[in-house]
């Protein structure tokens, strides 16, 4: 056992002598990750968090969101350790850099200090890290994408079971946020281009389709209705309820004219049409994320883009633009946005009634079978606070990012942009669906940086820099043919005698 200690950090010594700028950042962000650990224990937690947990102590398909991430919290449940939790969680935030970096140099021959760099965004922005220390699914979510497109990039022309471990990975991610749906589409869309064959299409399709028919069949065991979740059309009506005007629709029901809101009467915030105890679906008797008001505020919305387009383009616009603010706000409100830091202090955990029977900060105690509060220690929980106000991605830098990467994906016009148009297209994508199904949210920002990055990173390769260079020799002749001739009179050159 001591030889294969020794062996194995022999092996690890080697390696960061081999990479010596990325073995400094991964152990910065180490570093970080571990003091966040020691600061605040055992873990932090959203709001969204006692849903998840509540699932893990007494499973059910739930209503509002998929299951994915209380499977995990329900495989880690014998461990009773939130710190547990978070360790893994914090793990695949240092995995991610890993997968960056190895693409990067290994597939695609990047220079090792820009494989580096492009690790950065994601190994050391404050916020991510604090997003990794939260009881929630996003880091989850992102490490499975990320693993599925790192297996499609590393492979070229995939095998069957690259293609079935690609379907089965991106099946898992759709279960464990509902924005895995266009990740599925992304990548099949990708491997058409690529033209991988039929049978790797349908292979991943399969696999992808195996873990989520499973649990829409026990959705409907439970509920009556083969789904996923009853919450698509209450979240698209968050989307439409700052601007859908009933007097522009044309054959509305009598049953959805209860979600009609004069402009003056609007609650301030896309959000508060669903989380406000004032919004309109309240007025609906019976659980608000049921199927009855779930199919009415779908038919509902759906008739407000189609009656008001221009003013659906214009919100999911707004919104999409706000990722790339330089500043960041405070939004949706204060107690939400608080969720997202550091804090200085920390509050009990709520007393909610999650069901007839079940408290959520009792689930939360029991789960960790002690004192699940989180509780700040010092001085390791002032050192990530401050290190969290004045390291991290700002928006602005997100938008430059997806511009090195589109930039890196212009001379590959021809092949479709080449390999980085998944994770580019990907990350695009993760950042417009909160735009166009919900709001804007600075938590749903943060899955799109990995693939924004590597796809950035794929811009320094050297099959791009290449192109760039014949386009350059291309360009150069063409500027000297163009230039315009001498006007003034030649001068005749009289060749030499030479003297004998």
């Amino acid at each position: 056992m001591a030889e294969r200690v020794r062996s194995g950090t022999v092996r690890l010594w080697a390696a960061a002598r081999r990479h010596p700028f990325f073995a400094v950042i991964l152990a910065i962000a180490a570093l970080l990750r571990a003091v966040a650990m020691v600061g605040y224990t055992p873990a932090m937690f959203f709001n969204d968090s006692f849903d998840y947990l509540h699932v893990a102590m007494q499973p059910y398909p739930h209503p509002l969101r998929p299951d994915g991430y209380s499977f995990l919290l329900i495989a880690l449940k014998p461990f009773h350790s939130f710190a547990l939790v978070t360790g893994i969680q914090h793990l695949m935030g240092l995995a991610m850099g890993v997968m960056i970096y190895a693409l990067l140099r290994r597939k695609f021959g990047v220079w090792k200090w820009v494989s580096a760099v492009a690790t950065a965004p994601v190994l050391l922005d404050g916020y991510q890290i604090q997003l990794e220390h939260l009881i929630l699914s996003d880091t989850m979510f992102t490490f499975l994408v990320m693993c599925a497109v790192t297996l499609l990039l590393w492979h070229d022309r995939p095998s069957w079971r690259i293609a079935a471990s690609v379907g089965l990975i991106i099946g898992l991610s759709w279960l464990t946020r509902s924005v895995g749906a266009p990740v599925l589409l992304g990548v099949l869309t990708y491997m058409l281009i690529r033209r991988v064959g039929w049978r790797m299409l349908a292979v991943t399709t399969v696999a992808c389709a195996l873990p989520v028919v499973s649990y829409m069949g026990w959705y409907k065991a439970d509920s009556g209705k083969f789904a996923i979740t009853e919450s698509n059309g209450i979240f698209l009506f968050a989307r439409v309820y700052k601007f859908a005007d009933c007097h522009r629709m044309d054959d509305l029901p009598v049953s959805e004219m209860i979600l009609c809101t004069e402009p003056g009467n609007r609650l301030p915030n896309s959000q508060d049409g669903i989380w406000n105890v004032k919004s309109p679906l309240n007025r609906y008797t019976g659980n608000r994320f049921g199927p009855y008001q779930n199919s009415l505020a779908n038919d509902f919305s759906k008739r407000a883009i189609l009656a008001q387009p221009v003013d659906y383009a214009r919100v999911v616009g707004h919104d999409f633009l706000r990722v790339f603010q330089w500043k960041r706000t405070t939004f949706p409100d204060p107690a939400t946005y608080g969720q997202y830091e550091f804090g200085k202090t920390t509050k009990e955990l709520p007393d909610w009634h999650m069901d007839a029977d079940s408290i959520a900060s009792a689930e939360a105690n029991a789960y960790e079978r002690g004192r699940a509060r989180t509780k700040i220690i010092e001085p390791f929980g002032t050192a990530i606070r401050v290190y969290q106000d004045h390291v991290y991605l700002r928006g602005t830098m997100v938008g430059l990012i997806l511009l090195v990467g589109l930039g890196g994906m212009v001379p590959m016009w021809r092949r479709f942009g080449g390999r980085a148009l998944l994770p580019w297209t990907l990350a695009t994508g993760l950042l417009l669906a909160p735009a166009a199904t919900a709001e804007f949210d600075y938590r749903y920002v943060l899955p799109a940086v990995p693939l924004a990055s590597l796809a950035a990173g794929i811009a320094f390769s050297p099959e791009v820099r290449e192109r760039y260079a014949a386009l350059a020799r291309r360009l150069r002749p063409a500027t000297g043919a163009e230039a315009a001739p001498p006007t003034g009179p030649v001068e005749e050159k009289v060749p030499e005698v030479a003297a004998k």
